[in-house]
């Protein structure tokens, strides 16, 4: 058993952990972050990508709409590279009860919102494909905001005060000696070894799942998971964050990110974070209430469907999980249930993030004596890096930076090809992957599989949904793993073809309840492709036997 001692153990590897861990290594404190999956496993990897005005809240929510506003701008001024300018529009359509516009123009006034209302003309003109019968329109701030890329950053700068990250280590066991919590036993996923970390202080900043963690600690706290689902569209429908002026509902926002847009979202109580599913009529419901913002949207090519759980806290009987407050809540547990050495942190939104981080470790710097002040609302978080990229690329990316704004912008990618001459080396064509980036994250620390490389640069996330870059990502990195000197790699990592299928098969869950029209088609030449040309079913070392079933399912959905 290996042994590691720390000040702090944050356990999650989301937003809100990443967030305190930063803020923890900035104040000289000792921590350590162990994560289950790979960074953004969880809700945060799996949500819209909204940076939030504060709009949605102001009138249900006040308290959320006032933290999301002041956030919002602190958020673009430290990592400007992780937020896109999209703008936000709050529209009344024909379905919606105008009288709550000035309502909603009264809230944001109260609570700091920025709010503008716009001619419709302005509006239709931003936005072509928009309802042409809205009747009103106002300006927000909101944006969208890269979660992968802005976790790993905070990761990273975390990193370079001297934290450290484990990713793939499972808590499977909190310490305690009385009525004090002074460690926790991980399973490191990929070897089998287990891993005893010693701790002054434990941060339970593990979301929906914060109860889990709790309940190793004979503790207990009331998180409903809140399964949102959400349908990305094959391209950006809108250029601009589109919201019902409404109380907050089902199917009742578009967000642009990337090279897609995102329909969404639901709002289902599911008893297990871990375990939940997609149903044919919250996929219905989404597109059908889209009609109301873009008419002929459900008539569009919908790439894949796929939910996140929020970790909504709740105190008392609050009806519906819609009326679940959106703030955060710190959890203090040698004040509330007489346990010292951890608190937990639950609720809040990706926009407010690091709020959370900050009043969490304000609690923990004070119990441990620390009385460094929080710099994270002024210290600029730098990008990630994966590796070193040629001049050229380096040229490029300050080129295009000066050429428009420090924020994300769509042709960067576009932007770097060029420079570099790069696109004989495309690896992912619908995402501009190149060979230079997939090699730079296969070989950057924690990555353990092609899902991984996902999150870090995209991979397999446009139209073929891993179509046609799967197989070139997995020949990569069975060249990189056997090379001479070999990049380093957990003991008992499983090989190339078994990473293949479990990409496939991963890609495959969000595409099943988008069978129609031309995704049918492009799975149906995937099948082709990976089933009948390349046999993938039948390689050798190959553990995903559920593949096999995916020939069945395209068949059926072609009768």
């Amino acid at each position: 058993m290996r042994t590691l001692t720390t000040d702090v153990l944050v356990i999650g590897g989301g937003a809100t952990g990443t967030g305190v861990l930063r803020d923890l290594a900035l104040r000289g404190i000792r921590c350590a972050l162990v994560e289950k999956g790979d960074l953004t496993h969880g809700t945060t990897g799996r949500y819209h990508g909204l940076l939030h005005s504060g709009g949605r809240y102001v009138v249900k929510d006040p308290q959320s709409a006032e933290e999301c506003a002041r956030e919002n701008e602190i958020l673009r001024r430290i990592m400007p590279h992780c937020i896109e300018e999209t703008g936000g529009l709050f529209v009344v359509t024909p379905a919606d009860d105008e009288a709550f516009a000035d309502q909603f123009v009264a809230a944001c006034q109260r609570t700091g919102v920025w709010v503008e209302e716009i001619p419709v003309r302005e509006a239709l003109q931003r936005e072509p494909l928009l309802n042409p019968r809205i009747r009103r329109a106002f300006a927000v701030r909101d944006g969208a905001a890269d979660s992968f890329l802005a976790t790993h950053a905070n990761a990273d700068d975390a990193r370079r005060y001297g934290a450290q990250v484990l990713t793939y280590h499972r808590v499977v066991e909190l310490e305690r000696t009385a009525d004090r919590l002074i460690g926790a036993v991980c399973e490191d996923l990929r070897s089998g070894e287990t891993v005893r970390i010693h701790a002054s202080f434990i941060i339970n900043a593990t979301g929906a799942w914060a109860g889990k963690i709790a309940a190793l600690a004979g503790l207990r706290i009331s998180v409903v998971p809140g399964k949102g689902t959400m349908i990305a569209m094959n391209h950006r429908i809108v250029n601009t964050v589109v919201n019902r002026c409404k109380m907050p509902a089902d199917g009742d926002i578009i967000v642009p990110i990337h090279t897609v847009a995102v329909l969404g979202t639901t709002d289902i109580p599911v008893p297990d974070p871990d375990v939940y599913d997609i149903t044919p009529e919250e996929v219905d419901l989404i597109l059908e209430e889209g009609e109301w913002l873009v008419p002929g949207v459900s008539r569009m090519r919908a790439l894949r469907a796929w939910a996140g759980v929020r970790p909504l806290y709740k105190e008392n009987d609050a009806g519906s999980d819609r009326d679940i407050p959106r703030t955060y809540k710190l959890l203090d547990h040698e004040t509330r249930d007489g346990v010292a050495g951890m608190v937990s942190v639950v609720g809040g939104k990706w926009t407010t993030y690091r709020l959370m981080a900050e009043k969490t470790v304000d609690l923990v710097a004070a119990r441990l004596g620390v009385t460094v002040p929080c710099r994270t609302a002024d210290l600029p978080v730098e990008a990630p890096h994966y590796g070193a990229a040629s001049d050229q690329h380096r040229r490029a990316r300050a080129r295009f930076a000066i050429l428009t704004s420090p924020f994300y912008m769509l042709g960067h990618r576009l932007a770097e090809v060029e420079a570099d001459d790069s696109y004989g080396d495309l690896i992912c064509e619908c995402e501009l992957v190149t060979r230079l980036q997939l090699e730079a994250a296969i070989q950057s620390e924690g990555t353990a599989n092609l899902d991984d490389l996902r999150r870090d640069t995209r991979l397999g996330m446009g139209p073929c949904q891993g179509g046609f870059c799967t197989y070139r990502a997995a020949a990569i990195w069975h060249e990189l793993r056997n090379q001479h000197p070999p990049v380093q790699q957990a003991a008992g990592a499983p090989p190339a073809s078994a990473l293949l299928t479990h990409f496939l098969q991963e890609r495959w869950k969000g595409v099943t309840p988008t069978l129609w029209g031309d995704q049918l088609r492009q799975e149906r030449l995937d099948e082709l492709n990976y089933l009948e040309t390349l046999a993938v079913d039948r390689l050798p070392e190959t553990t995903d036997t559920t593949i096999e079933a995916s020939r069945d399912v395209v068949i059926a959905a072609i009768v």
